[in-house]
């Protein structure tokens, strides 16, 4: 979840350290700071709070070298106060370390280094690292070889940065398990490195990613990659495509609002090159897949967190439909802990927004280990879910900034689809004519996606009614079910809001009890197979005095008779729906938080990239 920038070559690094780290704004962090070898010395400055606040102190005390590390802290170990923010520094002076992760053994490393003398200046599990580095130090090895020696005594998985102004023309980082990405950027006498790509897209776009268990001696001439026993490893570098400025806001207030917007080029980039209309064909090379694959499988597990489970959801009802294939979804924080039945038969599928979801990679090292097919999907090119997966899609989202994921999950739902429908033929169970009858379904989305976007006006209006509730019930059925899960997150997400999903057939197995006039109910009515069941809900949440926010197909005056609000949607196959329902409850979470001043992109708490269980 936290952010790490470096830098090495010619330049200041201050400047370049601190651009990069307000690219990673996104990854939720509570106080960021920055090291720096200037004369020889290190040179540290850090501040709770915002990369504004960071700015401002060295403004009023500048610091300036051609090598250094930054870092924005989400807090674990310590309250976040600013001599809890990283970079941390040894008792020497001469070791400084920026550090992702959870030292699971810190108190015992505590007890140990207190015993030799240290003193601790932070209550941070990540002090005890540097510590450990500098009493490694004192027998005469060099950084490099201090810097194994504590990885080897540490417990969990982190991403390091290591810097000594005793070695200065050198930066040292590793990765040990999956706490997040490890990147290093190269250029022209110069290296980056981040712990995702934004951070150093604008500088180059050459890249390689650290595995688990390596680690990279950096210098501005060039690199050199390691497993921890020092043996060197051949590296693939990679080129990344992404634009900068897609990073940008551009003309949109947020880039939230700016990411709903994209979701007609995420949907048309999701389809190129993947579906053929014509022939009525799915092309997903890098799942590779055969007949005789697909075949042998019994069962499909989907896990994923969040966002990510709930796309899920509606992936189990497709691969079903379309493929006959047993599904089951499974939070990934939960999949390891009950010892589910995965062999050869069986795939396990992950989604994954960053690639680096720590429960998400756990979940599909037990599936490994039990003899598993992974796959995954996934938005960040070359992340660990990726590399780990024997098949894999890449969504087509490009770099999603605002921590409420809104085209990282209607991109996920397409590429599930379009996977279910390729099982389905090449096991047989579908036939020819029904997938080319679904394939030219997909023709529609970007239309339907289009159209609903010109209405945010329209939604703005019923979020400006709304936005002074307090709680909120949201109802769906069938496959409309997981976007009333989806809903509610975003209204928790961003506005603060409680609010609640179920699957409307529950809403008389308890949750009636909540409705009053003080209850608004969101209830997803599409003219869908479950359409009849819907209104039945309707009728009695205004039996009871609710308020009712239905999110409903054009020209439905059943519906417009009987809600408060109606959030409508372009008629579409049902079984694409949910792309469509999902729009106006996104744009509709949106509206309520900036209309009572809400930090919409980087809302409180919560990070864009989960690298902790």
């Amino acid at each position: 979840m936290c952010g790490i920038v470096a830098y090495i070559g010619d330049q200041n690094a201050t400047p370049i350290i601190l651009n990069g780290l307000r690219r990673l704004e996104y990854r939720g962090y509570d106080s960021a700071g920055l090291a720096v070898i200037q004369n020889d010395k290190i040179k540290m400055r850090r501040k709770s709070g915002k990369i504004a606040e960071l700015e401002r102190v060295l403004l009023e005390d500048p610091i300036a070298g051609t090598v250094g590390i930054g870092h924005t802290r989400w807090a674990t170990h310590g309250e976040p106060i600013t001599r809890n923010a990283h970079p941390h520094i040894g008792m020497t002076g001469d070791v400084v370390i920026v550090h992702n992760g959870i030292v699971e053994n810190f108190l015992e490393l505590k007890e140990y280094l207190e015993a030799k003398g240290c003193k601790f200046n932070s209550d941070t599990d990540t002090e005890t690292i540097v510590h450990l580095i500098e009493h490694e130090l004192e027998s005469g090895i060099t950084l490099e070889d201090a810097v194994i020696a504590t990885l080897r005594r540490i417990r969990g998985a982190h991403g390091i940065v290591v810097l000594s102004n005793n070695e200065p023309d050198k930066i040292i980082c590793a990765r040990l398990g999956n706490a997040g990405g490890v990147v290093l950027g190269i250029g022209t006498d110069e290296m980056f490195v981040a712990s995702d790509i934004p951070a150093i897209l604008e500088h180059t776009r050459k890249v390689v990613f650290l595995e688990s268990g390596q680690y990279a001696i950096i210098k501005k001439e060039g690199y050199q990659v390691k497993e921890l026993d020092g043996t060197a490893c051949k590296v693939q570098e990679q080129t990344i495509s992404w634009d900068p400025v897609s990073a940008e806001k551009g003309e949109f207030r947020h880039f939230m609002q700016k990411e709903i917007h994209e979701q007609v080029r995420s949907l048309n980039d999701t389809l190129a090159g993947r579906v053929d209309f014509e022939k009525g064909i799915i092309r997903l090379d890098q799942m590779n897949l055969t007949p005789e694959l697909v075949k042998s499988l019994k069962r499909i597990y989907i896990t994923a967190c969040g966002t990510a489970s709930y796309a899920g959801m509606i992936g189990e009802l497709y691969i079903e439909h379309f493929a006959r294939i047993p599904v089951e979804v499974d939070v990934a924080s939960e999949f390891r802990y009950r010892n589910p039945i995965v062999d050869q038969y069986t795939a396990v599928m992950a989604i994954s927004q960053s690639g680096e979801t720590a429960d998400t990679l756990a979940a599909m090292e037990e599936a490994r280990q039990r003899g598993g097919i992974l796959w995954s999907i996934v938005n960040a090119i070359g992340t660990q879910a990726m590399r780990l997966a024997d098949g894999t899609i890449s969504m087509q989202s490009g770099p999603e900034i605002g921590v409420a994921s809104t085209k990282a999950f209607t991109a996920p739902i397409v590429d599930q689809y379009i996977l279910a429908i390729l099982l389905g033929q090449l096991n047989g169970n579908l036939k020819q004519e029904d997938a080319f009858k679904a394939i030219q379904d997909l023709r529609l989305l970007p239309d339907v996606v289009s159209r609903l976007l010109n209405r945010e006006d329209d939604v703005k209006k019923v979020a400006e009614a709304l936005k002074d509730i307090d709680n909120a019930l949201y109802l769906g059925r069938g496959i409309n079910m997981p976007i009333a899960y989806e809903g509610a997150l975003k209204l928790k997400e961003i506005t603060y809001i409680h609010a609640e999903a179920y699957p409307a057939g529950e809403m008389k197995h308890g949750p009636i009890a909540l409705i009053d006039e003080n209850m608004p109910v969101v209830a997803i009515t599409l003219r869908d197979p479950w359409y009849e069941k819907m209104i039945s809900q309707i009728e009695q949440v205004k039996a009871r005095g609710g308020k009712v926010i239905a999110v409903a197909t054009d020209g439905d005056e059943r519906v417009a008779a009987l809600a408060d609000h109606v959030l409508w949607v372009p008629e579409i196959p049902w079984l694409l729906s949910p792309i469509a329902s999902v729009i106006p409850l996104q744009l509709l979470a949106y509206h309520i938080a900036t209309s009572r001043g809400l930090d919409v992109d980087q809302p409180r708490n919560l990070a864009k990239s989960v690298t902790v269980e």
